[in-house]
């Protein structure tokens, strides 16, 4: 059984997806890491879907779904770097900004939605998105106020979805206007 998790996009990231033109486009790999600046894909395994997301002025949006095909360096990648001055995976560098350079990056294929940022969750939904430990502990998102998010804190990081909240994401991803 696949699970599903959240990862937040960060403005930066956010902006440099935009300005390299990469809104309408699929990624073909993201970025997990060893550092909190770019989250550890720790749990996920093939098949696990992976939605990122992206706060705007006190709303969520779901950037793309991710369906996790493998992790580890492929052909694709390119060659390692030799020195730290060589960029860490060539063969991607039209999605460096997903963290291809971050500390102890790892690349994780992926099969995605186009990158969007009009996938609005609605605010009724983030008061009841919730998140399981390995423990099988869940938890809310913190600080909604009114339908927004006055803080994203409870969402930075790599977390696993309960199942419910999955299918509702889900959901929005499925009924989205085409790209």
């Amino acid at each position: 059984m696949s699970d599903a998790y959240t990862v937040l996009w960060t403005h930066d990231t956010c902006r440099a997806l935009r300005k390299s033109g990469r809104v309408g486009t699929r990624p073909p790999v993201a970025f997990s890491g060893v550092h909190s600046s770019l989250p550890a894909w720790s749990g996920a395994r093939a098949g696990d879907e992976v939605y990122a997301l992206h706060v705007n002025r006190c709303v969520v949006h779901v950037v793309s779904r991710m369906r996790v095909i493998d992790i580890g360096r492929r052909d694709c990648c390119g060659t390692s770097p030799a020195t730290w001055q060589d960029p860490a995976f060539p063969g991607h560098d039209d999605w460096s900004m997903l963290g291809a350079d971050g500390c102890g990056a790892a690349a994780v294929h992926v099969d995605a939605t186009p990158v969007r940022f009009d996938m609005t969750i609605p605010g009724d939904l983030l008061s009841r998105l919730a998140w399981r430990n390995r423990r099988g502990r869940t938890r809310n998102l913190r600080h909604v106020v009114d339908g927004r998010l006055e803080r994203s804190i409870s969402l930075q990081g790599f977390y696993r979805l309960t199942s419910e909240s999955a299918d509702e994401l889900a959901e929005i991803v499925a009924n989205a206007a085409p790209f």
